[in-house]
């Protein structure tokens, strides 16, 4: 062989390792997204927009070197299980979840795919993870609220509504397995702040308006949303019920003062997306979610809805407009 040639062979063969390394790379990874909410849901967006781009600050950019395939349920809970036999069925490298509904529908169609969640609450008791320390098996990510959380609720609720003597406590049963926790903190924490307890379970705007207006027959009525993507989806029509017969309403988020609501108090839920970006580039690149914590929230919020406040003829102790992160005019 020449020795030019032979010079241009072995310098090819020195490049083939190099190439593969930058072709693996660039490979191409997929991730699934299971979403509780309606695609054209101001909040859906928000939520994608703030995944999306945590992603792009890991270097993960959609259509160069990842791929992200969403689904959203609308808090439907037939569409959970459909799309989550969709996105399974496509073999993605990982998958966020949102809400335990969508959890629970992929956890049945996949014990290996790896699974980040937002917005759980109880995943060990859900048993989504063993222990929060070591989920120990192929599911990990954010929870949302913890049952304890449900009394402060009514305090502040009271506090802002001190004539409120009752309180309806709305939620789906398909789309909050873990209600009965939380409903049994609620019941528990009322008779001190000198009120009672009504569960009003929902499936459908019909069922919305009933609970509802039922609470509004009696003076001293008002209304408590569990964090629920079904009442996240239907928030319009509980807010525009809970208008109509002047009952105050504490939501789970901020979307629910901004559409009318009294306040809310919760976390930040497009924060929790964004970190969730970072257990799905860590799964990427080689991390088991077993040995992954799943970590709990440690910063809330209060939004107090002040235009609601006095239209309810209720007047907001500075006490508490001094303790609100937000309030609206």
């Amino acid at each position: 062989m020449k020795r030019r040639g032979f010079i241009a062979v072995t310098a090819g063969m020195a490049a083939w390792p190099l190439a593969g390394h930058a072709q693996q790379a660039e490979r191409l990874r997929r991730v699934g997204v299971l979403m509780p909410y309606a695609e054209n849901d101001p909040i859906t967006r928000a939520f994608v927009t703030a995944f999306a781009q945590a992603l792009e600050r890991f270097a993960w950019v959609e259509g160069k070197n990842i791929r992200i395939d969403y689904r959203f349920a609308s808090g439907d809970p037939a569409l959970f299980k459909t799309y989550a036999a969709e996105l399974v069925g496509l073999s993605p490298d990982a998958i966020l979840a949102s809400s335990p509904p969508a959890v629970a529908a992929l956890r049945e169609q996949t014990r290996t795919i790896p699974i980040v969640f937002v917005l759980v609450v109880d995943p060990v008791g859900l048993g989504f993870a063993q222990s929060l320390a070591r989920p120990g098996g192929n599911i990990t990510g954010f929870s949302g609220y913890d049952a304890p959380m449900m009394g402060k609720w009514l305090q502040l609720l009271k506090k802002v509504a001190p004539r409120v003597s009752r309180v309806a406590v709305i939620f789906n049963p398909d789309t909050a397995p873990y209600a009965p926790l939380f409903n049994r903190e609620i019941e528990a924490a009322a008779p001190s702040l000198g009120m009672t307890v009504k569960l009003a379970p929902v499936h459908d705007d019909a069922t919305i308006e009933e609970a509802i207006a039922s609470q509004g027959r009696e003076p001293g009525g008002s209304l408590l949303t569990l964090p629920d993507s079904f009442n996240a989806t239907h928030r319009d029509a509980i807010i525009a019920a809970a208008s109509r017969l002047s009952l105050p309403l504490m939501g789970l988020i901020d979307i629910f003062p901004r559409a009318g609501a009294l306040m809310s108090y919760g976390i930040d839920p497009v924060d929790l997306y964004a970190q969730a970006a970072s257990y799905i580039d860590r799964i990427l690149k080689g991390a088991s979610p077993a040995d992954l914590p799943v970590q709990q929230p440690t910063k809330f919020s209060l939004v107090i809805n002040l235009k609601t406040a006095r239209a309810l003829g209720l007047t907001v102790p500075p006490s508490m407009l001094d303790l609100a992160d937000e309030v609206i005019e």
